[in-house]
């Protein structure tokens, strides 16, 4: 114990730190025999850029709205032998190993900058025979070398700065391509050794490296209709796009008998329209999508003749809620406010006073049926009542007239609808609950000359108030209770501002005419005290006293 004592004391040695084992991880392993080629990392070669001129390979179709990304990286972890782990080769274009298999799944955007790729071996592989078997293994043991199977070397340069490497079958790339034929014919023409060596083609500026690879995918697929399907008709677009580039014509007829059978959004059929109009295609194998997209038959109903069926249509149509619907669809497309594009000849101008006169025509039959009496109802029985039936001509007429006015062409109804002679003597002598239907009409036109959305010369206006401004003071009261959609504030507003228009001695007649009215009746008739001071204000006083009533 003494002993122990006495001895030097001397600085605490730390412990060795555990050595971590390396089986079945990813860490570097420890120097050994096994790991000589892994310790020294072999240095990358550079790929050989071929092209004859700057233009000799075509690049991948350009797609201005693919929402496509860069590929992703395929894991380079590669399984050398059963039990035992290889660290990540950092080499992506060194000695190929041949445990690298394609993933059938679509490429997604990782933001990963390089990826490798390699195609299935099992479609590499001849036909079995009785010399297949000896040869295929000679081919497999090239193949460790870079040659063999896997005998082109394919690099594709991202226009963003991305990178993905495919090592690919000559026979079948040959066998698809024609521009991928010529590369590789010309590449070992131009080679000293045999045709064994390495392919080694570069592609520049790839718009989009995931759509690249799906269609050099598609080269080694039996049924490419069913990965068109798993792909969708966007990316299916894509890819027909890089295959017209690359001349691919079984990924051409491929694409092309899928999208025909699919249906498109209005987005897919505008990049299918882009697509048509830069790359031409056989007229034999495109006649079923361009019957989709273009009117090949010009024999039949021209736009304008087809629009006139449509308006003939809605007017006679008896539902009430299929008339309303497509009374909104057919204004849409004909309106020039719509986002429709129109040429100026769908429906001239003759086709709709066409269909205005015969509503015209088939209300005054009615307003006579209403004022012969109870005799011709018992014609009618089996018909929907009169007053539904007056409706429904007003709501055609109505309808008809707003398309007018969005086309600046309204000036003649105008006209028309002043002269209506018999239907203002039968206004007289029919029931309020039938007349008022009348002075529906006369107030989309009062609105649209006073809120300035027709103009129309001096004379048509004084014949419309002239006609039709009495009978709106009889039935205004009739409007407020059934308005069907009409703005009360907004027409007697457009009222005032539409006498206004007259000359002084016509708004002096009429504006006499409303005092006593709306004397008698007072709210029944529209009040048109702002449009009267106006008028007062113009035709009495002059200088400064005008001014301050203007400003009131």
């Amino acid at each position: 114990m003494d002993g122990i004592a006495r001895r030097r004391p001397c600085a605490r040695r730390e412990p060795h730190p555990r050595r971590r084992s390396w089986c079945c991880s990813f860490s570097v392993p420890p120097s050994s025999p096994d790991h000589t080629r892994v310790s020294q990392p072999k240095p990358v070669q550079k790929f050989e850029t071929l092209s004859k001129s700057a233009n000799s390979f075509p690049n991948s179709p350009q797609s201005v709205r693919s929402g496509l990304g860069l590929v992703g990286r395929i894991d380079p972890r590669r399984i050398l032998s059963p039990g035992r782990v290889s660290p990540i080769d950092s080499d992506p274009a060194g000695d190929s190993v041949h445990d690298i298999l394609a993933d059938p799944s679509p490429v997604r955007d990782t933001g990963v900058r390089s990826a490798s790729f390699r195609a299935p071996l099992e479609n590499c592989r001849p036909p079995p025979d009785g010399s297949a078997s000896s040869s295929l293994r000679n081919v497999v043991k090239e193949s460790e070398n870079g040659a063999g199977v896997f005998d082109v070397r394919l690099n594709l340069k991202g226009k963003n700065g991305g990178s993905l490497v495919l090592e690919l079958n000559s026979e079948v790339l040959s066998a698809n391509s024609s521009v991928f034929a010529d590369l590789i014919s010309d590449n070992r023409k131009g080679s000293s050794s045999s045709a064994a060596k390495l392919c080694r083609i570069e592609v520049p500026e790839v718009e989009h490296l995931g759509v690249f690879r799906e269609t050099i995918e598609l080269m080694f697929e039996e049924d490419i209709i069913k990965r068109l399907l798993k792909a969708g008709v966007y990316r299916s677009i894509d890819i027909l796009e890089v295959s017209a580039g690359i001349m691919f014509t079984k990924g051409v007829l491929s694409c092309l008998k899928y999208l025909e059978a699919v249906p498109w959004s209005e987005e897919e059929e505008e990049k299918l329209r882009s697509l048509f109009a830069r790359f031409k295609f056989d007229d034999a194998t495109t006649k079923d999508i361009l019957a989709r997209l273009y009117p090949l038959d010009s024999g039949g109903d021209t736009q304008g003749n087809l629009a006139r069926q449509l308006v003939w249509s809605i007017t006679s149509c008896v539902d009430m809620n299929a008339r309303n619907e497509l009374k909104s669809l057919v204004k849409g497309l004909l309106c020039k406010s719509s986002v429709y594009e129109k040429a100026d000849s769908d429906l001239n101008k003759e086709d709709l006073y066409a269909v205005c006169q015969s509503c015209l025509d088939s209300l005054v039959t009615l307003f006579e049926e209403a004022t012969n009496g109870c005799e011709r109802w018992a014609k009618k029985e089996m018909d929907k009542p009169l007053i539904e039936r007056i409706s429904r001509q007003v709501d055609n007429i109505n309808w008809l007239l707003d398309i007018l006015v969005d086309r600046q062409i309204a000036e003649e109804f105008v006209q028309m609808w002043g002269s209506q002679g018999e239907l203002l003597r039968m206004h007289e002598n029919t029931s309020p609950m039938v007349r008022y239907e009348l002075s529906r009409v006369s107030a989309i036109l009062f609105i649209a000359v006073g809120t300035r959305k027709m103009h129309c010369r001096s004379e048509a206006r004084l014949g419309l108030m002239q006609a039709w401004f009495g009978p709106m003071l009889l039935d205004f009261g009739w409007l407020q209770r059934c308005k069907k959609g009409l703005d009360m504030k907004a027409l007697e507003e457009a009222m005032g501002q539409a006498l206004l228009t007259l000359p002084l001695n016509h708004q002096y007649t009429l504006f006499i005419e409303w005092f006593r009215c709306f004397s008698k009746h007072g709210t029944e008739c529209p009040n048109l005290s702002k449009a009267f001071q106006i008028w007062w204000r113009r035709s009495f006083l002059r200088g400064s006293e005008s001014h301050a009533i203007e400003s009131r």
